[in-house]
């Protein structure tokens, strides 16, 4: 069987893929009007072989939320709670703007219906549902011609009734719905309400795009990567499309994470800079997850790995502000028109910008399959720049400062501001722009060693292939911490749960591990931890509350206020094997060429270094272009660059050889 792991950007569809003959690469340029036809389009390139296996990451459900191009969604809920969404909390993203305004809701008022129905905390019905009433709402939602329901009840993670009263009814009418208690049967009503209305919006969509694909290669044979890092079928992903809104750069964290750890890096900074925007994570030994993860401000309560995202890539469009400052992203040149260089753009990107400075090699660009207009390219820097009273150079150097800006200002989000210090990671660059800012933005950042695997812009579908099959369940318990065996007990249905769900998704049971946590807090907290539940799951709680607070009370009494399963299945996943030493000096291949680029206002001779000729333990001492096929490196002078043994480049910023 072949294997193919699949990554839709905004500029590129990035294609991994391994056969009898090995391992190979592809990109293919996206199709923003209809993204499946990129993914068809290169599996159709790898393959003409029906017996594969394709691990797919899409952008479909993000880009229906930022794009308000979602389902006309409708929401049902107790009578009294229909504007929950718009209370909202009272939280400002901008605090001292007098012209805030939050985003409007998904549903629209007139989209929004009571059902006069109540449980009581404990599960308890007060008030029943009457079934002539759950009838005439349906008839009003499709007189409205709402094309999907999103149904949230209080209390209903402790008793389920009503809306599988109002799901019955919603499947006998063909409507798409999403139940909450499905989704997020958790506490806090405006969260899991928020989230539910999100996997409403976006299903009908993801169904579509998700079927135009299976329905070309089998439904069997797909699988959805999702944002908690590991892949589920395309059949799950269709009911809960809430799950794969960040499945790409989620694969690019998994990718990151097995390959440094392969190389003996626990604590690393991911640099995933590609066409549209970039996308950095910190790694401190393990996969960050997070429960707190907003999607155009809206609150999405599933897990998530936790990555901070910024529009800058290579792709993002450079101009000049009223006020007369050099300003770049977050728009993006995309795939269409796509950058100057590309040859239908006009207007002047960062990817014109490494070019102008000579930091691509054109004939070189995707292995000499994509063309590149230098002359284009050349026209629009002299003419911007004499508007702006810069000369090109200057310019070109000014685009790259601005983005690298915006992108150190991203990671000091995720590192400094969390209490981390740069300077104690490795940077983990790829994506297809990766490595081209990577060293500069070490440098930067104080941080001493870059880190970039083979095939860079490709590694957020490589990632795809590493990633376990993963299955989150949570439920909302209230107890004491010393109610060991009750929370035990509470585990076993969502385990039971789990492993047929795991059966059905091809896994045996030798391949399933269950994870087991808790979300806890000090009695009067509003907000959790989340602790593994192991032996000393309560010592457990006191530590993690002093490291990420600084202070805890071990004499305060505690809560258990959610329980966590994790289910993984473990497929079978790609092997890297090391590779032993070749000596210091590379072959002579690897050196085609030299070029004049521009570092710091200056020429300078520059080799020109064909990757796929460098071998374990060769060493190169900048200034430097890295070729290869899904990416360009640059090695500015003073940095030196060693092939480790699985062919990642790493990269010593300021180290002499």
């Amino acid at each position: 069987m072949m294997i193919i792991g699949v990554d839709t950007g905004g500029t590129f569809t990035d294609f991994i893929y391994k056969d009898e003959k090995g391992w190979g690469v592809f990109k293919h340029l996206s199709t923003p009007a209809n993204p499946a036809e990129a993914v068809l389009a290169g599996i159709r390139h790898i393959t003409k072989k029906q017996d594969i296996r394709v691990i797919h990451g899409s952008t479909v459900a993000t880009n229906a939320i930022l794009e308000k191009k979602g389902a006309k969604t409708a929401l049902i809920s107790n009578r009294g709670f229909e504007d929950i969404i718009e209370i909202g909390r009272q939280n400002r993203t901008r605090l001292y703007d007098p012209a805030y305004r939050k985003n409007p809701p998904l549903v629209p008022p007139e989209l929004r219906f009571g059902i006069a129905c109540r449980v009581d905390k404990e599960g308890r019905i007060l008030e029943d549902a009457d079934e002539k009433e759950i009838l005439s709402v349906l008839e009003k939602i499709k007189s409205m011609g709402a094309q999907s329901v999103a149904v949230s009840f209080l209390f209903c993670f402790k008793n389920p009734r009503h809306e599988k009263m109002l799901g019955k009814a919603l499947a006998a009418s063909g409507i798409p719905f999403s139940l909450s208690h499905e989704i997020l049967s958790e506490f806090r009503e405006f969260e899991r309400t928020s989230t539910t209305i999100i996997n409403a919006y976006v299903v009908p969509k993801m169904e579509k795009y998700i079927s135009r694909i299976a329905d070309s290669i089998g439904q069997k044979h797909l699988r959805i990567m999702q944002s908690n890092g590991g892949s589920i079928s395309a059949a799950t992903a269709k009911s809960e499309s809430v799950r794969t809104i960040l499945s790409g750069p989620a694969g690019g964290a998994v990718g990151a994470f097995e390959i440094a750890k392969m190389a003996g890096y626990g604590h690393i900074i991911t640099f995933d800079m590609g066409g549209t925007s970039t996308d950095v994570s910190l790694i401190d030994g393990s996969l960050p997850l997070t429960l707190e993860s907003h999607i155009d401000h809206y609150p999405v309560k599933v897990p998530m790995i936790d990555i901070h995202t910024v529009g800058a890539g290579g792709g993002s469009i450079a101009f000049m502000d009223a006020g007369g400052s050099l300003k770049v992203g977050p728009e993006s040149a995309g795939a269409d028109p796509g950058p100057v260089c590309y040859g239908k753009g006009e207007r002047l990107t960062v990817t014109d910008a490494n070019l102008r400075l000579g930091r691509l090699v054109p004939e070189n660009f995707l292995g000499g399959n994509m063309h590149l207009h230098r002359e284009k390219t050349d026209f629009h820097f002299e003419k911007t720049a004499r508007e702006m009273g810069l000369t090109a150079v200057e310019l070109a150097e000014g685009i790259l400062a601005v983005a690298n800006t915006t992108m150190e200002r991203a990671v000091r989000v995720i590192s400094v501001e969390r209490g981390f210090e740069p300077a104690k990671f490795t940077l983990l660059a790829f994506g297809g722009a990766g490595g081209l800012h990577a060293v500069f933005l070490a440098k930067l950042l104080g941080i001493p060693r870059v880190l970039i695997p083979k095939n860079p812009g490709i590694l957020s579908a490589t990632g795809m292939l590493m990633a376990d099959v993963i299955k989150d369940y949570s439920r909302t318990v209230m107890l004491s911490p010393e109610k060991e065996k009750e929370i035990r007990e509470y585990f076993l249905p969502l385990e039971e749960r789990g492993r047929k769900e795991l059966a059905d998704e091809g896994i045996p049971p030798s391949g399933m591990i269950a994870e087991h946590y808790l979300d806890m807090r000090y009695l009067g907290q509003s907000y959790e931890i989340i602790v593994p539940m192991t032996a000393d799951y309560r010592e457990s709680f006191h530590a993690l509350h002093e490291k990420t607070y600084g202070y805890c009370n071990r004499e305060k009494a505690a809560e258990v206020v959610n329980i966590r399963l994790r289910m993984r299945g473990m497929p079978e996943k790609p092997v890297f094997r090391k590779k032993s030493s070749a000596g210091e000096n590379p072959s002579d291949k690897a050196f085609p060429g030299k070029r004049q680029v521009i570092f710091d206002g200056r020429e300078e001779e520059t080799k020109i270094v064909a990757r796929k000729y460098l071998q374990c333990g060769n060493r190169i001492k900048g200034p430097a272009i890295i070729t290869e096929y899904t990416s360009t490196i640059v090695i500015p002078p003073e940095a030196t660059v060693t092939v480790d043994p699985f062919e990642n480049l790493l990269i010593h910023p300021e180290e002499g050889l």
